[in-house]
């Protein structure tokens, strides 16, 4: 039997180049995308198509600007969990994710367990983060969090 990813044909180069320019355009009119890649309108549809339905492209996002809402900080937060098992990491994970202002949460490799993203608008709310993602996991040391001041 085989698996989607077994069943799945290598990107070529026209595939790399759609994808390339979706990640920066995901509105991109597929006439005109298909005029980038050197494609008529009707295969670079059905190319676009392909790569959703083999879940290489998942989705298309908005990019927001941060300074119009709140949460214009962005800060990253290295956390170390004293007890390593799957279920410890999964239960921080979800638990870390219900919080209103995390983006991502990563495991990562290293010096630490899990690089948190989160977009927040004071200061305040910065250490109510720090608080709460500790809290979140009994098992959690000390985080320690980065913030970013342009990007």
């Amino acid at each position: 039997m085989r698996t989607n990813h077994q069943t799945r044909r290598a990107l070529d180069k026209i595939d790399r180049n759609i994808l390339r320019i979706l990640q920066a355009d995901g509105r991109i009119s597929f006439t005109e995308l298909g005029e980038r890649v050197g494609l008529s309108t009707t295969p670079c549809t059905e190319r676009v198509r392909r790569l959703e339905r083999e879940g290489i492209i998942m989705g298309y996002n908005a990019r927001l600007n941060p300074q119009h809402l709140k949460g214009s900080l962005l800060v990253f937060v290295e956390i170390s969990l004293d007890y390593k098992s799957g279920d410890t990491f999964e239960e921080f994970r979800r638990a870390v994710l219900k919080l209103p202002h995390v983006l991502e949460c990563h495991l990562v490799s290293g010096d630490f367990d899990y690089l948190v993203k989160a977009r927040i608008s004071e200061m305040a709310s910065y250490r109510k983060l720090l608080g709460t993602s500790c809290s979140s996991c009994p098992t959690c040391a000390s985080p320690r969090a980065t913030s970013s001041w342009k990007r």
